[in-house]
């Protein structure tokens, strides 16, 4: 081994350098990327990871969704010249009140006078209620009086309107008198009243939707007047006023259908 040893120093040192190059340590080889850059081995093992950009999958996106949007709350004196978002509040609380009000009037488990009064009926002169063309009165509890003496040309109409009620009424005629059998309280008389509680609940919205949809195009007639930013700022804020409204709504049927079915 000595010998050996003694020999290799007396070889050219170039080639001294390529003897020892064929037996280095696996650990000292350089290693290729690939981009074709040499690096050491311990460099690649101690490198940062390449950043990897993460794609929303349809789940996480949906979940998302779901998450409530944060809350826009525009000072209105600042948009008056634009919109009087007071005023689209003023009638979008009234859509609500009147759905009150109606159900007050009309879905009680019980019929009683008052809830014949806003009775739509349909005559010569144009809409009228009920109460405006006779005299409405409770002659027992069970039955109901309407007396149709100073409109007795309106007596068939009113006979019309009532039936077509939805508050599953069957009137009765004699002369100028219309008698009104009030109905049992049964399951199915119930379950009636509910349907006519979802049936007017989705008037009120079809009445919420055209009171946005109108605030909305009185927005878009000053679009060359301001920024888009602000045209899309006001449209979201009508947006969420409507969205509330509707929650409101919802909320109250959940409540009187749950007192009507007892």
């Amino acid at each position: 081994m000595a010998l050996g040893l003694k020999y290799f120093r007396l070889v050219h040192p170039a080639f001294r350098s390529y003897l020892a190059a064929l037996i280095k340590p696996v650990s000292e080889v350089t290693l290729k990327t690939v981009s074709g850059r040499q690096l050491d081995h311990r460099h690649a093992l101690t490198s940062p990871p390449v950043p990897v950009r993460q794609f929303a999958t349809k789940k996480a996106k949906a979940k998302a969704k779901g998450q409530p949007q944060a809350r826009i709350n525009i000072n209105t004196a600042l948009v008056e010249d634009i919109i009087d978002l007071e005023e689209v509040d003023e009638e979008m609380k009234s859509v609500m009140e009147a759905l009150k009000d109606n159900f007050n009037k009309t879905l009680n488990i019980r019929t009683s006078p008052g809830s014949l009064d806003q009775i739509t009926v349909v005559t010569a002169d144009g809409k009228l209620a009920l109460n405006q063309i006779s005299q409405i009165s409770m002659k027992s509890p069970q039955l109901i009086l309407v007396n149709m003496a100073s409109f007795p040309e309106c007596t068939a109409a009113a006979i019309k309107a009532i039936r077509e009620s939805g508050m599953n009424l069957n009137p009765e005629v004699e002369g100028t008198l219309i008698r009104v059998p009030i109905p049992k309280v049964t399951r199915e008389h119930r379950e009636m009243l509910v349907k006519l509680a979802k049936q007017n609940t989705n008037k009120a919205k079809d009445s919420l939707r055209r009171v946005r949809t109108n605030a909305m195009n009185k927005v878009k007639k000053s679009k060359d007047k301001v920024s888009e930013d602000t045209i899309r700022l006001i449209e979201k804020q009508i947006g969420q006023m409507a969205d509330d409204t509707i929650a409101e709504l919802d909320k109250y049927l959940a409540v009187k259908i749950k007192e009507l079915l007892g």
